[in-house]
């Protein structure tokens, strides 16, 4: 594992998507290999690419 918490390596299976239901975006972060390793937030309410450099 990484010890830089913005560093990624080879075998990182971390992806964004965005959710979308009939009543709001949600934006996904997951960690693909691991059960419950994910988090959301409002669409509208997460950062830009920009924010994130």
């Amino acid at each position: 594992m990484a010890t830089n918490p913005h560093a990624t390596t080879p075998a990182d299976t971390v992806v964004g998507s965005i959710d979308t239901t009939d009543s709001s975006d949600e934006y996904v972060i997951a960690d693909i290999s691991a059960d419950g390793a994910w988090l959301s937030m409002e669409a509208d309410a997460a950062p830009t690419l920009p924010a994130w450099r």
